[in-house]
C-alpha cells in the first residue's frame, strides 16, 4: 500500500466534509428563517412600521385622515404597506421611497378589485346569479392578471359576507344568502385571484372580509351591529370564511360591525379562538378603514391608545387607516401594557407574506410598465367580461315567448333613464379610469341589430325625482316601435358601501313610467338594473318580459343584446331571494318551520303568516328561467340507508324538451326531518349546471356523504345524528321535480 494513502484520503475526507459544509452553509433558506434574520435586525419602532398602512393620494374608499408625513414614514420604515397607489409606474416611485429605509423592507400595494380591474366584470352578486364555478374562478384570475401587472399585490375581495337583507348596500359585493353556494364562491374567487401561487407575476393576495357576519347588520343599515346566536354564527356566516382559508387565502379584513357587543376588531373570540387557534390561519389580518380607532365610536375603547392596545391583543395584525398603531404600540410594549410578542407574532406574519411575493428578491418584480401596457383591457378580456355578463343575467318572466327578439324588428324603442347610461354599468366598487370603455345596453343594440332597424331612445324619467315631464314622449316613441325594451333600476351609487335603503322598490317614477308604456299595448321587456333585489311588484304581476341585469360591467350592452336576440340562452339563477316587501325582510329559503306553520292559504287562524301579505318571496332563491325548458326524471338512490362514514349515489336525468339549445342548473337540497335542535326545512347541499340541445338527456350524479348530512348539536359539535331524511331535486328552492327519503343510520 502507498505510503501516500493515508494523506490522500485523509485529505479526501477533509475535503468531502469540507464540501459538505460548504453546500449546507449555502443552502436556501426557509422563508421561516429569513423572517427570523431580518427581525433580529429590527428595532421594535421599524416592527411597528410593518403593521402600519396608509392610504395614497388618488383614491379614497373610506373617510381620509389628513397625513402629511406618509413619505416620510415609508423612507423611515415606519409604512408597512399602502392601498389605493396603483399603476406601474406610481407604485415604482413610492416603493423607491421604501428602498431609502434603513432595512430597504418593500411596501405591499393593495387595491379594492372587487370585479375587475381594467376591464369591469358584473358585480359579485350578479356573477353568483351565474352559479358557474369556473367562470367566476376565471373573472378572478383575468382581474389578478391586469391588477399585478399593474403593481398590485394584494386585492381587498372576496367579500364573503352571507347576507339575507337586501336594503344592506353591500349585497352587491358578496354571493347572496346561503353559505353552501357562498362557500363554493369563495373558493373559486380565492383560487382565481391567487392563481398557481403567491410570488407567481400574475397573482395577487386574496383577502376574505368581514370577518365576521358583517352581512347581518341589523335593519339593513351599514356599519350596524350585528346580535346572534353562536349556532347562527357558525351555521351561516362563518362557513365562506373557512372555505376561503381551505383554499389559501393569503390575508382576512376584519369587520366594521360589533358581535354581541364586542367590535369585530377587538374580537379574540374571532380572530384569535376561531382563526388563528383553532382554524390555525398562516396569514396576517388587516383592519378595515379606520376600524381600529372606530372602537372608541363604539365605546369599547375609550381612547386611540386604548383601541390599539385592544386590537393588537385580539389579533388584528395590520391597521388600515387608524393612525392607531403606530403612534402608540411601541410606548405600549414599553411601558408593559402589551407583550412584544404580540407584535412580533403580526410583523412575521406580514413579512412572510412579502417574501413569498418575491419582493425581497426585486420589490418592482410587479410594476412592469410594459406588461402593464401588454395586459390590460385586451380583447380576450373584454370577451370574459361578456360572456360573464351574459351568464349572469336571470330571465323572470317570459310571457308569451315575446323573448328571444326576432333579428327582423324594424322599429325598436329604448325606453327608460338607464338605456344609454354608461358609468351605472360598472355598478360599485368598480376601478375608475379617465378612459373607460363602456358599452351602454342602446350601444349594444345598436351593433346587434341590422341596417335596417331603427332604434329611437326616450328616457321618460330620472331614477330619483317625481318629474314626469318625459313621460309623453317615451309614450309617443313607444307608439312607433315594433317592441319596447325599457331600462330601469338604480344607479350605480346607490348600491355599495354606506349606500342602504330602507324602501328597496324601484326609484322614483320608474314604476310609473312601466305602467305607461304597458298601456301603449306595445310588446314590453323590462331590463332590471340594480345591485341588490329590487320591489317591483307591479311591473312583475302585468309586464309580460322581465330579466335582472344587475350591473355587468364593460360589456354590458353588449351581453343584453345577446340575450335579448338569443345568442345567448339566459341561465341565471338568483342567489338571493326577492321579497315582495320590506316587511317580510329578512326572507331567506332555508328557513326553519315553527310549532304553528301556514298549511295552506285558507288555513290563516293562529298561524305564522301575515294577515296582509303571503309569506312566499316574489322571486325564490335559486329561481330563473329559460327560453328552452327542462324536465327532471328517473330519480334512483344506490341505497336507503347509509352510515355515517358511507355514501349515497344520488342519479336523475334531465331532458332539454323546448326547441332551443340552453342550460339549467339542477340543485340538490336535503331537509333533516328530525334532530336534536331544530333544522332548516331545506338546504341547498349540491347543484350542477348542464348545457342540453333540444331533445338531449344526460344523467346526473351526486353524492350524499356525511359532510352533507352533519350539523352543530346542543353543545356546537360538528356531528351527525340517526334519522330520517328529505333529498330533492328541483330548478329552484320553490320548485322541486324530485324527492325521496332515506336513512341515516350511526
Amino acid at each position: 500500500m502507498s505510503k501516500l494513502f493515508f494523506p490522500v484520503l485523509l485529505s479526501l475526507i477533509i475535503g468531502s466534509s469540507e464540501l459538505c459544509a460548504q453546500t449546507r452553509i449555502s443552502s436556501p433558506k426557509s422563508i421561516d428563517d429569513k423572517v427570523s434574520e431580518l427581525m433580529s435586525k429590527m428595532t421594535l419602532e421599524e416592527k411597528v412600521g410593518q403593521l402600519n398602512q396608509y392610504t395614497g393620494e388618488r383614491l379614497a374608499t373610506g373617510p381620509v385622515t389628513a397625513n402629511s408625513t406618509k413619505y416620510e414614514d415609508i423612507k423611515a420604515g415606519r409604512v408597512g404597506s399602502m392601498l389605493n397607489v396603483r399603476g406601474a409606474k406610481d407604485t415604482r416611485e413610492v416603493q423607491a421611497l421604501a428602498m431609502q429605509s434603513r432595512l430597504k423592507i418593500p411596501l405591499l400595494f393593495g387595491l379594492d378589485v372587487v370585479h375587475g380591474y381594467r376591464v369591469t366584470f358584473p358585480i359579485p352578486l350578479a356573477e353568483a346569479a351565474s352559479w358557474d364555478i369556473p367562470a367566476i374562478e376565471g373573472a378572478a384570475r383575468i382581474a389578478a392578471e391586469e391588477a399585478s401587472a399593474s403593481g398590485i399585490h394584494w386585492t381587498f375581495a372576496p367579500m364573503i359576507d352571507i347576507s339575507r337583507d337586501p336594503r344592506w348596500g353591500r349585497v352587491m359585493e358578496g354571493a347572496g344568502e346561503d353559505p353552501y353556494l357562498g362557500s363554493i364562491i369563495s373558493s373559486a374567487r380565492v383560487k382565481g385571484f391567487q392563481g398557481k401561487g403567491l410570488g407567481t407575476l400574475d397573482a395577487i393576495m386574496a383577502c376574505a372580509k368581514h370577518f365576521a357576519a358583517y352581512g347581518a347588520a341589523l335593519a339593513g343599515r351599514d356599519y350596524n351591529s350585528v346580535d346572534m346566536s353562536e349556532r347562527m354564527l357558525h351555521e351561516v356566516y362563518l362557513p365562506p370564511f373557512k372555505a376561503a382559508m381551505d383554499a389559501g387565502v393569503a390575508t382576512f379584513m376584519n369587520a366594521f360591525n360589533d358581535l354581541n357587543g364586542i367590535p369585530a376588531t377587538g374580537s379574540s373570540y374571532l380572530q384569535r379562538d376561531i382563526l388563528k387557534d383553532s382554524w390555525k390561519f398562516p396569514g396576517f389580518i388587516v383592519s378595515d378603514w379606520g376600524s381600529i380607532k372606530e372602537m372608541v365610536p363604539h365605546g369599547y375603547a375609550k381612547d386611540n391608545r386604548e383601541a390599539a392596545r385592544l386590537a393588537i391583543q385580539a389579533g388584528s395584525d395590520m391597521d388600515m387607516e387608524s393612525h392607531s398603531y403606530l403612534p402608540y404600540l411601541a410606548d405600549l410594549v414599553k411601558k408593559g401594557e402589551v407583550e412584544e410578542r404580540l407584535i412580533d407574532d403580526a410583523v412575521r406574519r406580514i413579512l412572510t407574506k412579502k417574501f413569498e411575493m418575491g419582493l425581497f428578491d426585486d420589490p418592482y418584480r410587479f410594476s412592469n410598465e410594459a406588461r402593464e401596457k401588454k395586459t390590460l383591457n385586451s380583447a380576450k378580456n373584454k370577451e370574459a367580461a361578456r360572456k360573464m355578463a351574459e351568464k349572469s343575467i336571470v330571465l323572470l318572466k317570459n310571457e308569451g315567448q315575446i323573448l328571444p327578439l326576432s333579428k327582423n324588428a324594424k322599429k325598436i324603442a329604448v325606453i327608460g333613464p338607464l338605456g344609454k347610461s354608461k358609468e351605472d354599468m360598472k355598478g360599485f366598487w368598480s376601478v375608475k379610469w379617465d378612459d373607460d370603455d363602456l358599452v351602454s345596453l342602446y350601444e349594444g343594440l345598436q351593433k346587434k341589430v341590422g341596417a335596417g332597424s331603427r332604434i329611437e331612445y326616450a328616457m321618460g324619467c330620472t331614477i330619483s325625482d317625481t318629474s314626469r315631464a318625459g313621460f309623453a314622449d317615451a309614450i309617443e316613441t313607444a307608439k312607433r316601435s315594433d317592441v319596447v325594451i325599457m331600462a330601469v333600476g338604480e344607479t350605480f351609487d346607490m348600491s355599495g358601501e354606506g349606500n342602504s335603503r330602507a324602501n328597496i322598490g324601484l326609484p322614483g317614477v320608474q314604476e310609473e313610467l312601466i305602467k305607461a308604456i304597458q298601456a301603449t299595448g306595445k310588446p314590453v321587456v323590462v331590463l332590471v338594473m340594480a345591485g341588490r333585489p329590487l320591489i317591483f311588484n307591479w311591473t312583475s304581476e302585468h309586464v309580460p318580459a322581465i330579466m335582472y341585469t344587475w350591473w355587468l360591467g364593460s360589456e354590458a350592452g353588449h351581453a343584453m343584446a345577446n340575450v335579448l336576440f338569443g345568442d345567448y340562452n339566459p341561465a341565471g339563477k338568483l342567489p338571493m331571494t326577492f321579497p315582495r316587501s320590506e316587511g317580510q325582510i329578512p326572507l331567506f329559503y332555508s328557513y326553519k318551520n315553527t310549532g304553528r306553520p301556514p298549511l295552506n292559504e285558507n288555513d290563516r287562524r293562529y298561524r305564522s303568516i301575515y294577515l296582509d301579505l303571503p309569506n312566499t318571496p316574489r322571486y325564490a332563491f335559486g329561481y330563473g328561467l329559460s327560453y328552452t325548458q327542462f324536465a327532471l326524471s328517473d330519480l334512483k338512490l344506490t341505497k336507503n340507508s347509509i352510515h355515517s362514514s358511507d355514501s349515497i349515489v344520488v342519479s336523475c336525468t334531465i331532458r332539454n324538451t323546448g326547441k332551443y339549445a340552453g342550460e339549467e342548473v339542477v340543485q340538490l337540497y336535503l331537509q333533516d326531518m328530525f334532530a336534536s335542535v331544530t333544522r332548516p326545512l331545506k338546504e341547498l347541499k349540491d347543484f350542477k349546471k348542464v348545457m342540453l340541445q333540444p331533445g338531449e338527456s344526460k344523467k346526473l350524479q351526486f353524492v350524499i356523504n356525511k359532510d352533507k348530512l352533519a350539523f352543530y348539536d346542543q353543545q356546537m359539535n360538528w356531528t351527525t345524528e340517526p334519522g330520517e331524511f328529505n333529498l330533492m331535486l328541483g330548478t329552484s328552492s320553490d320548485k322541486i321535480s324530485l324527492e325521496r327519503k332515506f336513512q341515516l343510520i350511526n
